[in-house]
């Protein structure tokens, strides 16, 4: 007789079930998740490429223009889109973008990457490695605590420490998104914290807050005073002068012309900040005791840093006095990296870690190259035209067409997360049309670029710096566009009415 078979028991039977349930749900996870799609975003790549595509076989082509530049247009036009959408990082989508223009013979090999040796972009890459001398030798902190520690004991006078600490490292260090993120957010974050104001919290008004937006604000106008504070400046500068525009001795002129107005709202800002969006803490007594211990601790200035000093000591003034001995802004530049390299205070592994120098190089590339043969092709020309003849048929005079381009160009920033792929993308464009309007060269070329540092901080994506402060999380949204907004225009404003008078001193027009 066959044994009796064990009595199954209820939990038995209950739980079996359940574990292969729960294991096929597992092993469905994995297949997905085998699936899962890494590439470019779809419906943002779709977007993209349908714009381009509709331009290119939808839209009749003008008779002004021939089919490799209407070819072209399409093309930097689905760039453009993929600017503002990102189905790709900003260097991977330029560079499938020059791709096709090549594939698709819009361009050739030599032309399409033309622009690689530009001398301009090569000056922004060797600017990313000052950034990072200045952050490895921590003579950016060191600047920024002594600027705490001489005017830190009211919030306001904290808040002017920080700023003038900003201007003073800004013409070696072009790049906002650094100095923001490599050095004045964890100086504020540890001022705020130190007096119980925390992020995401309503203590953040305290004293975060009002520092977050101070230093974003003011960030334009350092962007603003030095031709090498920012990378936009010097990509504008070098559109102008693929369009004809002479700019004699590059960082003098840029400073002459921007160094007022800048310097007027540099100053008043964190004032009006401190009036419309003031913080609960008016005093920060511990402010400079916090500044000068840390100072203690970082010791006396050392090798690397007297170094870096007398290198960008050197740069500068090589910049200054560029046209006097003929030499070149990246020239002097690259005197500055070697001599940097050659004592050890940067070795090469910092450059090659310098991802964001690497990105530039490849997409402000693609976007100048393709730029310059839209130049080339006739496509600027043609498009600078109609705008400007159709503003002549309103009876618009060169001054009132300036205006009209300059607030465009301002509001289509609320459509880019970038102020330099703003400038790649429409720079071009808007000062040919100003030029066809009849305004004069050089005051359109200094227009439209301090209006691309003036919307800097109009939203919490419109900049790199931006970005930065607002994911510190002390700024609510709706004070991001409120504040932003408001000291956008008072900016504006500022700088038409004394850069008006100040650059009729100097001969703009």
């Amino acid at each position: 007789m066959a044994p009796a078979s064990a009595p199954t028991s209820p939990s038995t039977t209950h739980h079996l079930p359940t574990h292969t349930a729960a294991a096929a749900t597992t092993t469905r996870r994995r297949r997905l998740a085998g699936l899962k799609w890494n590439g470019a975003r779809p419906v943002p790549l779709l977007i993209s490429a349908a714009v381009g595509l509709i331009l290119r076989f939808a839209v009749p082509k003008p008779n002004a223009l021939t089919p490799k530049a209407w070819s072209l247009l399409a093309i930097f036009t689905t760039t453009v889109a993929g600017l503002i959408l990102s189905p790709l990082p900003v260097g991977a989508w330029a560079l499938a973008c020059l791709t096709l223009a090549v594939v698709t013979r819009t361009l050739t090999f030599a032309a399409a990457f033309s622009a690689f040796t530009n001398e301009v972009i090569w000056l922004i890459v060797v600017s990313f490695f000052f950034s990072k001398g200045f952050v490895k030798t921590g003579m950016g902190d060191r600047i920024a605590m002594f600027c705490v520690r001489w005017l830190g004991k009211s919030t306001l006078g904290l808040s002017y420490g920080l700023v003038l600490g900003e201007a003073a490292i800004a013409p070696a260090m072009p790049s906002s998104t650094a100095r923001a993120g490599g050095i004045f957010l964890p100086i504020i974050k540890s001022l705020a914290l130190g007096v119980d104001s925390k992020p995401n919290d309503p203590s953040s008004r305290k004293l975060g807050a009002f520092l977050i937006q101070t230093q974003n604000q003011c960030s334009n106008s350092s962007s603003a005073i030095f031709l090498t504070a920012a990378a936009q400046n010097l990509l504008c500068i070098k559109l102008a002068e693929s369009l004809g525009v002479e700019v004699p001795n590059r960082w003098v002129t840029w400073f002459k012309v921007s160094c007022l107005p800048a310097m007027i709202t540099l100053v008043a800002t964190p004032f009006i900040l401190y009036k419309i969006y003031p913080p609960e803490i008016k005093d920060t007594p511990d402010a400079p005791t916090m500044a000068k211990k840390k100072l203690e601790e970082m010791g006396p200035i050392k090798k690397d840093e007297w170094l870096l000093i007398g290198t960008m000591l050197l740069t500068v003034s090589l910049w200054i006095s560029g046209e006097a001995i003929k030499m070149s802004s990246v020239i002097a530049a690259l005197i500055g990296l070697s001599v940097l390299l050659l004592t050890g205070v940067l070795d090469w592994e910092d450059c090659l870690g310098e991802k964001q120098a690497w990105d530039t190089l490849v997409w402000f590339g693609v976007l100048v190259g393709m730029a310059s043969q839209l130049t080339a092709l006739g496509v600027v020309p043609w498009m600078s035209k109609c705008v400007a003849d159709f503003l002549k048929a309103l009876s618009v005079s060169w001054f009132g067409a300036f205006w009209i381009l300059q607030l465009s160009y301002f509001f289509i920033h609320y459509l880019f997360a970038s102020q330099t792929a703003h400038v790649g993308a429409l720079y071009a464009a808007f000062l040919a049309m100003n030029l066809a309007s009849g305004v004069p060269g050089l005051m359109a070329t200094m227009a439209l670029a301090l209006t691309t540092n003036a919307f800097g901080a109009i939203t919490h994506y419109s900049s790199g710096q931006a970005a930065v402060y607002y994911g510190a999380g002390y700024v609510e949204l709706r004070d991001v566009f409120k504040v932003g907004i408001i000291m956008a225009v008072i900016t504006l404003v500022t700088w038409a009415l004394v850069g008006a008078a100040w650059w009729k001193i100097l001969g703009l027009y």
